[in-house]
């Protein structure tokens, strides 16, 4: 019998820092301390030509129930749609007008930060509603 495993979710994206502060806001992650020297990851920014900061940053869920999530950058941007995507439960346990308006209020907090909102599907009798986003970077999620 095989153990279950713990894992990471890892983005490609262009700039580690900013799409791991993002996700923070989303989820609720903390960022790890900044390097030994430096008061702030925004002191060790400051520092560094975009060039040459992290080509990684890694955030993690403070209670350890969620995976981490790595952002490392590459050099292409992206082009197509995700084959995985985050899917966010901000309406765990509703249904109906109450579930709708839960996702909808946390469709414009994420708005707020930047994110983009692709449709909103209502229920239709066979599954409830959910909401497509896009994050700062154009990485599709759900709101579900």
């Amino acid at each position: 019998m095989s153990s279950v495993k713990q894992f990471q979710v890892t983005f490609d994206c262009a700039e580690p820092t900013r799409l791991a502060r993002f996700w923070c806001e989303v989820l609720g992650y903390v960022v790890p301390s900044p390097p030994e020297g430096f008061a702030s990851w925004d002191d060790f920014d400051r520092l560094h030509k975009p060039e040459d900061q992290p080509r990684y940053f890694a955030c993690s869920d403070p209670t350890g129930a969620g995976p981490r999530l790595l952002f490392q950058r590459v050099p292409e941007g992206k082009v197509v749609k995700n084959r995985v995507h985050l899917c966010v439960r901000a309406g765990t346990g509703l249904v109906g007008d109450e579930r709708l308006a839960t996702l909808k209020a946390e469709r414009d907090r994420l708005m707020a930060l930047g994110a983009v909102c692709e449709r909103v599907m209502e229920a239709d009798g066979e599954y409830e509603s959910c909401i497509v986003m896009q994050d700062i970077e154009g990485n599709e999620f759900c709101l579900d």
